[in-house]
């Protein structure tokens, strides 16, 4: 089954894009790529993300792989819509693709902020239904 690996447009993203990609390489194994476009109060949760959103995410994701040397796994992104419960749509997003992993990306935090470890990572981490490696962007 495929790793999964959550996308934004935040710099720890990349980390999570990187490990990502390793650990399907390793496992021969595909990689999803699980992107929410968050929509606001006024939108509409569970549609498909807009496809300038999503080209941008295939862009974000093939430049991380160009970077790497070796045959990229085989890969697509998979999107929704989300209005202010981005931890739910990507719970939703992992059980529908069926993965065996998921990948987030994490950034520093302060002593307090470690605590909590933010509100969609803690939420994700204690909430899926499959194992998930957070990593750090460094």
């Amino acid at each position: 089954m495929p790793v999964a690996v959550a996308h934004n447009a935040l710099p720890e993203a990349r980390a999570a894009v990187e490990a990502a990609l390793d650990w399907a390489r390793t496992h021969e194994t595909s990689l999803v790529v699980l992107h929410v476009e968050e929509t606001g109060t006024m939108g509409t949760p569970g549609l498909p993300a807009l496809d300038t959103e999503v080209r941008a995410v295939e862009e974000a994701v093939q430049a991380v792989i160009d970077e790497q040397p070796g045959e990229p796994p085989e890969w697509r992104v998979v999107s929704t819509t989300s209005a202010r419960d981005v931890p739910s749509a990507l719970l939703q997003l992992l059980t529908t693709h069926d993965v065996d992993l998921l990948v987030l990306g994490s950034r520093r935090r302060t002593e307090i902020g470690k605590y909590f470890m933010g509100r969609t990572v803690q939420r994700v981490v204690l909430d899926s239904p499959v194992p998930v490696l957070v990593v750090k962007n460094t």
